[in-house]
C-alpha cells in the first residue's frame, strides 16, 4: 500500500526545511571567521542590497530557540556588526581591521576557560603564574585521554 499524497508532500517539506536550516546554520557560523568576512567585503558582496537584506533576515538566529545550535558565538556578534554599513566598509579597507577582529577572537578563546580569569582566585598552589599551565595541562589530558 502506498503512502497518501499528503504524507509524501509533508515529508518533502520537512526535508526541504531541514536542508534550509542546515544551510543557514552553516552560513551563519561561517560569519565567525574574520578572513571570510573580509573576502565577502573585497568581492563587494557586503554592498549588495539583497545580501544586506539576507543578513537582516538571519538575525532570527539570535533568538534562544535557534542560538542554541550555534557552536561559534562570534558568528552572532559578527552578524550583528554586519547590520552596520560602517562595519561592512571597514572590513573591505585593509588587513588591520580583520587582524584586530582575529586577535580579539583569539584573546577570547585563550582566556575564557582560565579559572583565575573567571573567578579572580589563584590556583591550588597559590601561584597565579602556574594557573594557565595547569589549565592547559588539564585541557591536554581531556583532549588526548592521558
Amino acid at each position: 500500500m502506498s503512502k497518501p499524497v499528503l504524507s509524501t508532500a509533508t515529508d518533502e517539506q520537512k526535508a526541504a526545511n531541514r536542508a534550509r536550516f542546515e544551510l543557514e546554520l552553516e552560513f551563519v557560523q561561517s560569519l565567525a571567521n574574520p578572513f571570510y568576512l573580509q573576502s565577502l567585503a573585497q568581492q563587494n558582496i557586503l554592498e549588495q542590497p539583497a545580501f544586506i537584506n539576507f543578513l537582516e533576515y538571519l538575525l532570527y538566529w539570535k533568538e534562544k530557540d535557534y542560538a542554541r545550535f550555534i557552536h561559534y558565538p562570534h558568528a552572532l556578534h559578527h552578524l550583528e556588526l554586519l547590520q552596520h554599513a560602517r562595519f561592512r566598509s571597514e572590513m573591505k579597507k585593509d588587513d588591520f581591521f580583520r587582524e584586530f577582529l582575529h586577535q580579539k577572537q583569539f584573546d577570547h578563546w585563550r582566556t575564557w576557560r582560565d579559572p583565575t580569569h573567571l573567578t579572580g582566585t589563584p590556583n591550588a598552589s597559590g601561584d597565579p603564574s602556574n594557573a594557565k599551565l595547569e589549565t592547559n595541562d588539564q585541557d591536554v589530558q581531556m583532549s588526548t585521554g592521558i
